[in-house]
């Protein structure tokens, strides 16, 4: 059964559709079966993994609103399997007020293929509202990108406060499984000043694996490609693998697997 990782961060630009891609292809590399859940209307996830989103036949505002069969939409790409997304899904917010069990949509229709997958990474849309909630009560765990910028930790508040009411009334199982750093600069001061007062928010919860200014993880979604596939020798790339091994290590159940496919 796959666990579900919500990668959330209600703000913009902090590198959440980064980190979903490249992990998700970094951990396809390494023989996890993945899938992508695209969750925000802007489809970058998509279009990140090399899919047109303007091209594909149903998307997951497909199996939200038209109970399409959740096989049906799914994509499969070099890199890892994709639920794509475009901007008819800005649209699905109003429709799902009036909708039984609103709150739970995607967790119905990601449970239709939980068995096929080790992994299912949901790129959640930058805010806090019906469509978060959704990705939320489907996630086991979330992880949250934070940009080594001065107002990083601005809004967190509000997400984990979210997270909380969550868990207490829609979810019990969701954890934080980690908080990963991003446009980091070693050279700087600054990036390690806010690198040491996120470990101070969240102590046992930061990954080691930090992600650099790279300008090849900035090209690669033109490209349609995760950085591995679009420049494998980057910063970047081995950024990502590391964070991909560090992710294994905390979640064995990849190298079990793999084990018992050996016959060991």
């Amino acid at each position: 059964m796959a666990k579900t990782i919500a990668i959330v961060n209600q703000k913009g630009g902090v590198g959440k559709t980064t980190t979903c891609v490249n992990l998700a292809a970094c951990l396809k590399a390494e023989g996890s079966r993945v899938l992508v859940c695209d969750f925000d209307p802007q489809g970058n996830a998509t279009s990140g993994l090399g899919v047109d989103k303007t091209a594909v036949s149903a998307t997951v505002y497909d199996l939200l609103i038209n109970q399409t069969p959740t096989v049906e939409a799914i994509v499969e790409t070099p890199y890892a399997h994709v639920l794509p997304s475009n901007k008819t899904l800005a649209g699905a917010t109003v429709e799902l007020i009036a909708m039984p069990e609103r709150e739970y949509l995607l967790k119905h229709a990601l449970q239709q293929v939980t068995d096929t997958y080790d992994f299912i990474l949901i790129d959640c849309p930058p805010s806090l509202e019906l469509l978060t909630l959704n990705c939320l009560c489907a996630a086991d765990t979330i992880i949250v990108p934070v940009q080594c910028e001065y107002y990083a930790l601005e809004g967190l508040s509000d997400l984990l406060s979210t997270i909380r009411i969550v868990k207490r009334s829609l979810n019990p199982i969701i954890e934080l499984e980690g908080v990963v750093l991003t446009m980091y600069d070693g050279r700087t001061n600054f990036s390690l000043q806010v690198a040491e007062e996120v470990k101070r928010h969240f102590p046992g919860k930061v990954f080691a694996s930090v992600i650099p200014r790279n300008i090849r993880l900035a090209e690669a979604p033109s490209h349609g490609k995760p950085v591995a596939a679009y420049d494998g020798t980057s910063r970047g790339a081995d950024a990502y693998n590391r964070l991909s091994r560090e992710f294994l290590l905390q979640n064995p159940i990849h190298t079990e697997r793999k084990m018992m496919s050996y016959g060991l």
